[in-house]
């Protein structure tokens, strides 16, 4: 993970960028991983945890009717939260999960359901869904490194 980590902050080093998280079921798994990479504080800017669903709503905007109609585990979700701390954060880039780690199902999707999204300038969106298989841990961190990985390579493209 903390390759992809690296990776991901040498780019935005590189175009003088900034990346914020909204992380739900990882819990900070991201922000911490980003924040172990040393010189992180030239280009990360914060996360939020939101893990209730509330919260999403209320620190992150999303919309209230969105999260009522298809839940908290949904790609547009996932979409919203990295907007939301985007621009919460004023970063240039934001990154978002959102997921089931379980070990309970949530709002009908099974465990292992995931929604990773990166949304940056020019409101230009990329997305990964998964389908995970492992315990509540094993899902959690390879959630993280996915949705690290994709950053990178959002990052790496551009």
């Amino acid at each position: 993970m903390t390759g992809a980590a690296a990776r991901a902050l040498a780019s935005l080093k590189a175009q003088g960028a900034t990346v914020s998280v909204a992380e739900s079921l990882t819990g900070g798994l991201i922000g911490a991983t980003l924040t172990g990479v040393a010189g992180a504080s030239a280009t990360f800017r914060g996360g939020v945890i939101a893990y209730a669903t509330e919260l999403k709503a209320r620190l992150l905007g999303v919309p209230a009717d969105l999260l009522e109609r298809e839940g908290a585990v949904h790609p547009a979700v996932a979409v919203a939260m990295a907007e939301g701390v985007r621009d919460l954060t004023r970063s240039e880039y934001g990154l978002a999960v959102t997921g089931v780690a379980g070990p309970d199902p949530q709002d009908g999707k099974p465990v292992g359901t995931v929604h990773i999204a990166v949304r940056g300038p020019g409101n230009l969106v990329w997305h990964r869904d998964l389908r995970l298989s492992g315990d509540r841990a094993e899902i959690r961190t390879r959630t993280c490194q996915e949705a690290l990985d994709l950053l990178a390579g959002v990052l790496e493209a551009n």
